[in-house]
């Protein structure tokens, strides 16, 4: 009587099996992403009040959401997902202007250590008079 499978085809499909099973125990390699403006504290010590949009926009870079709506509205958003699997970071600061000067800043930042912000949600950020 012959046997149902050779010894090569039945190797090949033990190899084959071992193979397609490995791949379920190591996870693949996933990279950081970061997305938007990173905003954190030593660009927003940089801003003081009737600064134009063009000073604002050297000391923090350009807008991610520049709404058409609300023209006196820049919002900067940043959001950093791990590749890890770990938490999502995500952060906001608005900036807001009266007749193309720079009135108030709120939004939450991150601390310039990088360590995670103590507080959680949106906060006024006050900004400096300028002197006279």
């Amino acid at each position: 009587m012959r046997p149902v499978l050779s010894f090569p085809s039945f190797f090949a499909v033990v190899a084959t099996s071992l193979v397609l099973t490995a791949c379920s125990f190591f996870a693949p390699y996933r990279i950081d992403i970061r997305q938007g403006n990173h905003i954190d504290e030593t660009m927003l010590a940089q801003l003081k009040p009737g600064m134009t949009r063009e000073q604002v926009r050297f000391a923090l870079g350009s807008p991610l959401v520049a709404d058409v709506f609300h023209s006196d509205r820049w919002d900067y958003v940043y959001r950093f997902k791990s590749g890890r699997g770990g938490k999502t970071e995500r952060r906001a600061v608005s900036v807001f202007f009266v007749n193309d000067k720079l009135d108030r800043v709120e939004g939450d930042t991150a601390p310039v250590d990088g360590k995670d912000a103590t507080e959680s949600g949106a906060r006024v950020i006050e900004v400096p008079k300028a002197k006279d």
